[in-house]
């Protein structure tokens, strides 16, 4: 699987608004990327909802928020549109972006609930695994960005 502070694999993919989606079109920002079983499931819509719930706050705290599975685009936007998801969710049904980043289990050809944040160079800079806890992506990942935050991030907390 990809590590600390290897380059973020590049992708480019349709998300659910239509546009074509490709991480090196996200560089300068700060991006957390995860990766979900299946959309429609009990764990990927409590992990998504959450994502979803924290979305503003993400991206208060400078980052992105990319959503992916192997499920088809079409039925990532039906999980979009029945969840009212406003980030990039991606169908990676070949399983491109999967490979790539090394999550697909090796015998159900699944995602593995990984999550990786990408700093605005493109380089991973934590990852975050958890299979079953699904709070704990959401969690974890608010726990990094507060941790961490960027130059720009923090001038924008900074009281005037």
């Amino acid at each position: 699987m990809i590590q600390v502070g290897d380059p973020a694999p590049d992708f480019s993919a349709i998300d659910c608004q239509g546009r074509t989606l490709a991480l090196s079109s996200l560089r300068g920002r700060r991006v957390v990327l995860f990766f979900f079983p299946k959309a429609f499931t009990i764990g990927c819509t409590l992990e998504t909802r959450a994502f979803r719930d924290n979305h503003a706050r993400i991206q208060a705290l400078g980052a992105e928020l990319v959503g992916v599975s192997v499920d088809s685009v079409r039925t990532q936007c039906a999980f979009a549109e029945q969840e009212d998801i406003h980030f990039s969710l991606l169908g990676d049904e070949e399983r491109q972006i999967s490979h790539s980043y090394e999550v697909l289990w090796p015998v159900l050809k699944v995602d593995r609930r990984v999550t990786f944040i990408i700093d605005p160079a493109g380089t991973v800079e934590s990852i975050i695994r958890h299979e079953v806890r699904v709070y704990r992506h959401l969690d974890d990942v608010l726990s990094y960005l507060e941790a961490h935050p960027l130059p720009s991030s923090a001038s924008e907390d900074s009281p005037r």
